[in-house]
């Protein structure tokens, strides 16, 4: 799939640009080495000799000489509940792609992506407090009510300034489908104090019997490489609205021994945890981050 600008990522409506990323991914996936993969998305599975030959897909056999069963929207085999974090500092940058939208169409491609699947998804929004939620199901109807609550996302001006996503997760394991997958997008900042407290929040998942993945979203160029030109910035924390005057210089080397402190840190706490984390920036494009989702899927069956 070829790279989306930003400019048709912010003008396309959102399921419909789910549709072609998805779409684009798995055309893609027919000339990789995930090509195996890739028969699922076409909403076949393997046929296993001594059942019935009623539902072999006879034209796929004919293209492939394998034998594939045609699979049904009421077989579910994995329920995915996808939590967004809504904090202040997700909006950040200002302009352009910042990391809510990035996760906004992340996660819509993978609810397109569970629906090609005949996979349940489910919805969650949470910043001070859970926001929106949703079990997982099937039914198009509710798909169509989870793309209404992210574009909700979309055009909302701002979130709560300063939150902290930890009750939130807390009360999300115990609403989710036990042994369910579940897909968090967070930039992890607001809680960088607390990191002890998020993580037993997210060990409280563990404890449910859920696999848990967390996409760490971050603008890789300002936020991790501290790519700024050296000239004074005012720069404004996303969630206590405090601004500090400065040059980047004074402040680089401190900030990058923090940062990677923290990614260390949490690297360190998801292995410990058995959480899968994958580092999501927002100038990559989606076929990375659904090919980390379906190769976790893929483990799990």
């Amino acid at each position: 799939m070829p790279e989306l600008s930003e400019d048709l990522l912010l003008q396309t409506p959102l399921e419909l640009l789910a549709t072609q990323v998805v779409e684009g991914f798995i055309t893609g996936m027919h000339k990789s080495p995930f090509h195996g993969f890739s028969v699922e998305f076409a909403e076949h599975r393997l046929y296993n000799t001594g059942e019935s030959t009623r539902h072999i897909d006879w034209k796929l056999f004919g293209r492939t000489d394998k034998l594939f069963v045609k699979r049904y929207e009421e077989e579910t085999n994995l329920r995915c509940q996808i939590i967004i974090d809504n904090s202040g500092s997700m909006y950040y940058p200002e302009k352009g792609l910042n990391k809510i939208r990035f996760s906004v169409y992340a996660a819509a491609s993978i609810i397109h992506l569970l629906k090609k699947q005949r996979d349940a998804s489910g919805l969650s929004i949470i910043n001070n407090d859970i926001a929106f939620h949703v079990q997982p199901k099937l039914q198009s109807a509710h798909q169509k009510l989870m793309m209404h609550e992210l574009e909700k996302l979309l055009k909302k001006p701002e979130s709560p300034r300063q939150s902290l996503i930890v009750n939130a997760l807390h009360k999300l394991a115990e609403r989710i489908h036990r042994r369910s997958l579940v897909v968090l997008f967070s930039d992890m900042f607001d809680s960088a104090a607390n990191m002890d407290k998020l993580f037993e929040a997210l060990q409280h998942l563990k404890f449910n019997k859920h696999e848990v993945i967390l996409f760490h979203v971050t603008d890789k160029r300002t936020e991790m490489e501290f790519d700024f030109q050296n000239r004074p910035y005012i720069f404004i924390d996303s969630e206590t609205n405090e601004k500090v005057k400065l040059f980047p210089s004074q402040i680089k080397e401190k900030y990058q021994s923090e940062l990677s402190r923290f990614n260390h840190e949490l690297k360190l706490k998801c292995a410990q945890f058995k959480i899968d984390l994958f580092e999501a920036s927002v100038s990559n494009d989606f076929n990375q981050l659904l090919t980390a989702f379906l190769v976790k899927r893929a483990k799990m069956y």
